[in-house]
């Protein structure tokens, strides 16, 4: 132990002979944890919107308004012809837009069905998807209310799907039947929501914890990857080899340090993330500061791991950016769903550290979850630090002999 301490306050002395690195290691991930936390937002709000109202009634104004008044779609344009709206889009100064046709109002008097079409922009599928989702949740809101007064019946999804639509876009169409108020009405199922953990679906909630787990990785994996490098390249290396410092201590010496500064990182994100971005915390403060020790211990064996096998500062971030910080972000699920995955990449996931500190990071945040919850991901990420350990020590001492 104290062989490992001396190493400890050596990494300190040298640590502090340059002092460019305190802005990096704890400004960096404040600044980073502001700017992701308010861009990686999935909420889609005021949906920039084109109108074209070939009806021209308060009927059709009034469906027009019921859109504008639920807040997700901002009228920004009126146009007079199709061609028009081709131009926006493809412009991209609206990404959708609602098409009234004529007789609309005549059609809903006359008991007949009354068809609106939606435009959406699908070369941005998520805000087109949203967008399409939200028009049809208030287009059977707004038929519903219009039953209610008596002016409305049900409201069915058209089969015939329009042809002519914007460049790269998809639209939907929607139907307003009126009904005789003597028929029978068939009965009507009413589904109650009930929505746990995140009832208001900011995606903020769901996101600011994930950047927390990414932040993390990339500082202690970065730092890590040039810490031998750096003693190879100042020639601090051969000293090393010829004292009796046995490989393991060597390692430990060089991962205490950095897992002290992570914990410093990782209290002043927390701070951020509850006291600004207002992330609600339901779960134990202990039992995350634990965990995510052990999620330090794979990021920091990874960072020694890529040391080992790279000659110059400039290879090791090379290979930490390229070869593990970009896969373990593209399969860990903080940017695209595994169960979309195929199976074969789905089964390479299971070897990234980051999947399972998503899922305990996000349960212990919005779920409250215990160790009972996440002992399965608590394990893996045990096992796999053991092991990128024994790999590091391993490969550590080969470059010894």
């Amino acid at each position: 132990m104290r062989t490992i301490l001396h190493l400890v306050v050596k990494e300190f002395l040298q640590f502090r002979r340059d002092p460019k690195m305190f802005p990096i290691i704890f400004v960096a991930p404040i600044l980073q944890l502001v700017i992701l936390g308010y861009a990686a937002n999935l909420d889609v709000e005021a949906i920039p919107t084109a109108l074209l109202d070939r009806d021209r009634t308060a009927q059709s104004r009034a469906l027009a308004e019921a859109f504008a008044a639920s807040g997700h779609f901002t009228f920004t344009a009126v146009v007079e012809a199709e061609a028009e709206l081709d131009r926006l889009m493809d412009r991209g100064e609206v990404s959708m837009a609602l098409v009234v046709p004529p007789r609309y109002a005549d059609d809903l008097a006359a008991g007949r069905t009354a068809a609106v079409q939606w435009m959406a922009d699908g070369s941005d599928t998520t805000s087109a998807t949203t967008g399409l989702n939200y028009a049809t949740a208030i287009a059977a809101n707004y038929a519903a209310k219009m039953l209610e007064g008596g002016n409305a019946g049900t409201r069915e999804r058209s089969s015939n799907q329009p042809e002519e639509t914007a460049n790269l876009a998809t639209s939907s169409a929607f139907s307003l039947q009126p009904s005789a108020l003597s028929h029978p009405q068939p009965a009507a199922i009413a589904a109650e929501l009930r929505i746990w953990y995140n009832p208001d679906l900011k995606s903020r909630n769901f996101m600011v914890p994930g950047v927390l787990g990414l932040l993390l990785m990339v500082i202690t994996m970065i730092l890590t990857s040039l810490a031998i490098v750096k003693e190879r390249e100042i020639g601090t290396m051969e000293q090393i080899i010829v004292t009796p410092v046995k490989a393991w201590q060597f390692i430990a010496g060089k991962i205490i340090p950095y897992a002290l500064m992570g914990l410093v990182d990782m209290t002043i994100v927390l701070l951020v993330t509850t006291l600004w971005f207002r992330v609600p915390m339901r779960g134990s403060w202990v039992l995350l500061v634990t965990l995510t020790l052990t999620y330090l211990l794979t990021t920091l064996g990874l960072g020694i791991l890529v040391s080992t096998v790279s000659r110059t500062q400039q290879q090791a971030m090379m290979t930490a950016a390229f070869f593990v910080m970009m896969p373990m972000i593209y399969l860990s699920g903080f940017v695209f769903p595994i169960a979309n995955m195929p199976a074969p990449i789905q089964a390479t996931t299971y070897i990234m550290p980051l999947r399972y500190y998503f899922v305990i990071i996000r349960g212990i945040f919005l779920k409250g979850a215990g160790l009972p919850e996440l002992w399965d991901e608590a394990a893996a990420m045990v096992v796999l630090g053991a092991l990128i350990f024994v790999l590091a020590a391993m490969r550590f001492r080969k470059k010894v002999d």
